[in-house]
């Protein structure tokens, strides 16, 4: 009698082979992945670009003050008189944009990830 048959043993190496495979398509996918960061452009130029993984204060120029806190970045001071800045909603990895018009500085996020859910609205209207 016996145990295994040719085609036993190359079902085995499929099934031993799919699994490897899968493992390398997420690694290589994984190496393909853009860290997520905010920039900060101040009179048309580019002011500077941080990570949204490590929480920090930013001070732009004497007008303005950001801060990155849990992944999350909003405008917490501006010396503009309407306040839009401070007052709109944080911005995450999954993108948006900060505009303080006065004192022409944008907050953007580089490399945001797609949401991939299709019901949500693209704004909020207040």
């Amino acid at each position: 009698m016996r145990l295994l048959r040719k085609t036993d043993i190359l079902l085995i190496a499929i099934l031993a082979v799919i699994p490897v495979c899968m493992l390398a398509f997420n690694m290589l996918s994984a190496m393909n992945h853009t860290e997520t960061k905010l920039v900060i452009v101040k009179d048309g130029e580019i002011y500077g670009t941080y990570r949204l993984t490590e929480d920090r204060i930013i001070e732009i120029g004497a007008t303005n003050t950001c801060e990155i806190r849990d992944g999350e970045v909003k405008m917490t001071h501006a010396d503009c008189p309407d306040q839009i800045c401070v007052h709109s909603v944080p911005i995450n990895r999954y993108g948006g944009t900060i505009v303080c018009l006065p004192n022409r500085i944008i907050l953007s996020i580089e490399g945001a990830e797609d949401t991939k859910d299709t019901d949500t609205p693209d704004a909020v209207a207040r």
